[in-house]
Order: structure tokens, then C-alpha cells, then sequence
């Protein structure tokens, strides 16, 4: 194999003075195109942080889930199972100088947990979304004692 040294210059796409046009400033964004590529899913696979605390008689779940409505969520519990889905679709699209550019965006996910047994699934449970997070306040049935967790020591 053998080198050849040229003195032609090729200006790569993203220089080009077409591809500054705020109309394609979108498409052409290299972070990206290096999440897509480079395996850097987070964008793409959501699936927000759940935290579960026990309050004296009930139990509150929380979820981060920023950027969606109240309508877009999907609460049910069965069995002694809480499932929380959600599913938000985006459409923008911008027609400029005889160009027409749509995008579609689809985001969803779901996340589920076993809550303990002394959750009263026949009493109401109250959820609420506010900047950002979805609370839900699960009651625990009358006169059950939440065992202690038993400490283990490793030798």
C-alpha cells in the first residue's frame, strides 16, 4: 500500500455555508448524532428515577418525569403491582423558502413495583403532577405493623 499526498481540500458537510441555515441548524447537530452512534441511548430509552418512602400510615412513590402532562400518564395497580406508563408524542413541523422539514418524536416508558402487602389496594389513591414530578399517596391497611429489616453481618 502506498500514500499519495494530495492538495485538494474537501470541506466537510457541517462547514458548508448551506448547513448553517438555522432551517437545518437541527438535523445537523452533532451531539446528536454522537448519542445516536456512539451508544449513548439516554434520549432514547427513558425511564425515569422512582423513589418509594414509607410516611407513618401511608406510603408516598415519587417519579421524576419532566416535560409531560398529566393526561399523558397511566397509573394502575393490580395485584399488589404499581405501573406507571407514559407516552408522549411530538410533531413540529416548519415549511420556509419552498422546504419543508417535519420531525416526529415518540417517547414512552414504563416502570413497575411490587409494593409490601400491607397496602390497601381498595382505598383511593391520590396522585398528583407538579413541576415535574408525579407523587402518589398509597394508604396502608389499619393495623399492620411494617416488620424492621433484619441487619446481616458478612464475615
Amino acid at each position: 500500500m502506498s500514500l499519495v499526498k494530495s492538495n485538494k481540500r474537501r470541506t466537510p458537510m457541517w462547514r458548508n455555508p448551506f448547513m448553517n441555515d438555522p432551517f437545518f441548524s437541527d438535523l445537523m447537530d452533532n451531539r446528536r448524532w454522537n448519542r445516536l452512534f456512539n451508544g449513548d441511548e439516554d434520549e432514547f430509552d427513558f425511564s425515569p428515577a422512582m423513589n418509594v418512602k414509607e410516611m407513618g400510615k401511608d406510603i408516598q412513590v415519587e417519579m421524576a418525569a419532566p416535560g409531560l402532562s398529566k393526561d399523558d400518564f397511566k397509573i394502575t395497580l393490580d395485584e399488589g403491582v404499581l405501573t406507571v406508563s407514559a407516552e408522549k408524542e411530538q410533531k413540529e413541523e416548519e415549511e420556509r423558502e419552498g422546504f419543508l422539514r417535519k420531525e416526529f418524536s415518540y417517547n414512552s416508558f414504563s416502570r413497575s413495583i411490587r409494593l409490601p402487602e400491607n397496602v390497601d389496594e381498595n382505598k383511593d389513591i391520590q396522585a398528583t403532577y407538579k413541576d415535574g414530578v408525579l407523587r402518589m399517596m398509597l394508604h396502608k391497611k389499619e393495623g399492620t405493623e411494617t416488620k424492621k429489616p433484619k441487619s446481616i453481618r458478612v464475615n
